[in-house]
């Protein structure tokens, strides 16, 4: 096992579209929070602050495709089937992927949470501010937003293995969370907290998740959609003819 993370981490580590992704993310967190800086009325409202480092949970999506391109980007370029002769046994590729790519997720998270902190410390102090980063609420939305893009690189693996087509697997994460998930929560009602987006919220203690679950049972529930695909992920894998 530890030959196969080895091959999964130095795949990751060279592959360019992961440094793309990395700071894609970290642009679209500074653009973010300076637009609420340059938008915020009471910028010394500590809430306000939170609300700007919240951005950091957002970029989720970014670890979401970084863990669907982890098995289907190797289905695209074709190098699926010389991995998995490699390494006959699939569930440990997948597997190896679930845990190298979560790491990675975890590693985005983290820059994320510097540039979002960063950003927010500049933009206070370009309007005179002060920052008040000994919030307990500021330093869990941290955490939170953190662990959001950790578990959405796991969902991104499971969902990568299942739709193995990288464009369409892309397109469909995305279109859930930017369009189907609003849609089915109209129909669903308070239901609609418990689904992937909704709990990434409530794990990143957004202001539209404020009649969610709490922080701890977001982080849970989201676990158990990342574990559901998985293992759907590892049954589909194992059966599949990739030739």
């Amino acid at each position: 096992m530890t030959a196969i993370l080895s091959a999964e981490w130095l795949r990751l580590r060279t592959t360019r579209s992961a440094w793309l992704l990395l700071l894609a993310a970290q642009a679209i967190i500074v653009i973010g929070v300076s637009g609420l800086m340059l938008r915020g009325d009471d910028l010394s409202d500590p809430v306000m602050q939170q609300r700007a480092v919240s951005h950091l949970g957002l970029v989720s999506l970014f670890t979401l495709v970084l863990g669907i391109t982890a098995v289907a980007g190797e289905h695209r370029h074709r190098t699926i089937s010389d991995t998995y002769l490699a390494v006959p046994r699939r569930a440990r590729v997948v597997l190896a992927k679930l845990i190298v790519y979560t790491a990675a997720g975890l590693g985005f998270g983290v820059c994320a949470a510097v540039s979002a902190l960063g950003s927010t410390a500049a933009g206070l102090a370009l309007r005179g501010e002060t920052a008040h980063f000994d919030s307990a609420d500021l330093w869990r939305t941290v955490a939170g937003g953190i662990g959001w893009n950790a578990v959405f690189a796991a969902l991104g693996v499971g969902v990568g293995a299942l739709i193995t087509n990288q464009i369409g697997a892309i397109a469909a994460a995305l279109a859930w969370l930017a369009l189907i998930e609003g849609l089915v929560g109209q129909l669903i009602g308070d239901a609609q907290k418990w689904l992937p987006f909704a709990l990434g919220s409530a794990l990143d203690l957004l202001p539209t998740a404020s009649d969610g679950p709490s922080q701890w049972v977001a982080a849970a529930a989201l676990a158990g959609y990342a574990a559901a695909f998985t293992i759907a992920a590892v049954l589909t894998t194992t059966r599949r003819d990739v030739t």
